[in-house]
């Protein structure tokens, strides 16, 4: 057994229901750490475009954690074989558990928008930059993970020793965090025969993982749109099996229109809520705002000041940040916050740059604004997933092209150029001038480039 079910304790999810954790889980829980997670709204500035996507980091936390005990459970009951031990179970229930302790304001806001500008601009004002190059909220998760385990073990030294965990469990469950490619990479965490544990919170071999899978379900709850993908039924016919010599997660062959319904899920999501053009937009006022405050919003004392930007170093600093920040900024009376005072109430006060229109780019022209696919770019993500038949559960192998449906699209991704325009609520007749005359010139730019319409 894996688990002793009087250890468990039990919470109510919309989701998933009624989800049994760990202790130790539980001990990670209640921490102020992860207690952060309450604060950061899972969808960002998605938030603010549809009203039900009030949901946190938290719950998404938990699902996953919930999500991944299923997976392993499933294949130590039917693969007696891999010797899936408690220590890999309960390492990777800890991974789902903490895969997103990392996140900054507004999820995706901070990695993804805020971050890279400040490098960019303190790299053309010729100034000192300490942040590391492609940083990501996995590093930071890792770094928080780091702050969990030494405040545990300052309250009891043997807290891991007591559920049977030491240093390269620890180890394992960073390396699982942080997401390697089983097809490239060696481990420290577990040899090559556990391999296929690396597949289950952050796959980078395919995308398939139950990180996805709560987020793709807990998402469209919230958004209230359709999630044509059963998690519960592919589940139910994960297997691992030896493929080019490595062991990979592999599904029935006749799940292939399920995994497709995944990634077609994670393409809907994109194109309807995550890249809205309301939600690009208020994303990246957002950005704007926390970039010009990122110099002066401070704690305390003015000579105590905490750079937005600079609190990544260390795990305490990062704690602080939360989606808070903006009441911190709209209520301060700073002068020097003023700037980001005022963007934050434009979209407060829903004073909008208006959107003016977008075109799909050619192949020509690879600039982009935003950029939508299945989750591997270009590629056509069931490629790279591994299938077995009934008559050989062994073996797998990817799925031929003439066994795909002929109905599956022929590009995989698009690009987008997004063009808004910046109103001045001066005069609605003007406005509405300069906004005809945008859209015409955005048609006329359309034509010249991409020969659009």
């Amino acid at each position: 057994m894996l688990l002793v079910k009087d250890d468990l304790l039990i919470f109510n999810d919309p989701i998933h229901g009624h989800m049994e954790l760990h202790p130790l889980l539980v001990k990670i829980i209640d921490t102020p750490q992860f207690q952060r997670l309450r604060r950061i709204k899972q969808l960002g500035g998605a938030y603010l475009v549809y009203p039900g996507a009030s949901h946190n980091r938290f719950e998404h936390s938990l699902g996953v954690a919930y999500l991944a005990g299923c997976l392993v459970k499933t294949l130590h009951d039917n693969q007696p074989e891999l010797k899936i031990t408690k220590r890999d179970f309960l390492c990777v229930q800890i991974t789902g558990l903490c895969h997103d302790l990392g996140h900054g304001p507004f999820s995706h806001v901070f990695d993804g928008l805020v971050i890279p500008e400040t490098k960019q601009i303190k790299k053309s004002k010729g100034l000192p930059d300490d942040i590391p190059e492609k940083w990501k909220h996995e590093q930071m998760s890792v770094l928080m993970f780091d702050d969990i385990v030494k405040s545990l073990k300052a309250e009891n030294e043997d807290v891991l020793k007591e559920h049977e965990l030491d240093d390269k469990d620890v180890t394992f469950i960073k390396e699982l965090i942080e997401g390697v490619k089983t097809s490239e990479c060696s481990y420290e965490g577990r040899d090559e025969e556990k391999s296929f544990l690396y597949e289950i919170v952050a796959n980078k071999q395919n995308g398939i993982d139950v990180d996805k899978w709560d987020y793709f379900a807990r998402d469209c709850h919230h958004l209230g749109i359709r999630n044509s993908f059963d998690h519960q039924r592919l589940l139910k016919f994960a297997r691992v099996c030896e493929v080019n010599g490595r062991k990979h997660i592999c599904f029935r062959d006749k799940e292939a229109d399920n995994v497709y319904d995944m990634f077609r899920t994670r393409y809907t999501l994109h194109r309807q809520a995550y890249q809205h053009k309301i939600t690009n937009i208020i994303e990246n006022l957002l950005a704007e705002a926390l970039i010009r405050a990122d110099r002066n919003l401070h704690e305390g004392k003015p000579e105590d000041m905490l750079k937005i930007s600079e609190a990544i170093k260390t795990a305490d600093d990062y704690s602080k940040l939360t989606d808070e920040i903006f009441e911190q900024i709209s209520s301060s009376t700073a002068d020097s916050l003023k700037e980001s005072r005022d963007i934050l109430n434009k979209i407060v006060r829903r004073k909008l740059p208006k959107f003016v229109g977008e075109a799909r780019l050619t192949e020509k022209n690879k600039s982009k604004v935003v950029d939508l696919d299945h989750g591997m770019k270009d590629k056509n993500p069931i490629e790279y997933v591994y299938f077995y038949s009934k008559r050989k559960p062994n073996e797998a192998s990817a799925i031929k092209d003439y066994q795909l449906s002929s109905f599956l699209p022929k590009r995989f991704n698009e690009e987008l150029v997004r063009v808004y325009y910046e109103r001045t609520d001066k005069n609605k007749e003007e406005e509405k001038k300069k906004m005809e005359e945008a859209e015409k010139c955005f048609q006329i730019w359309c034509d010249s480039k991409f020969g659009l319409h």
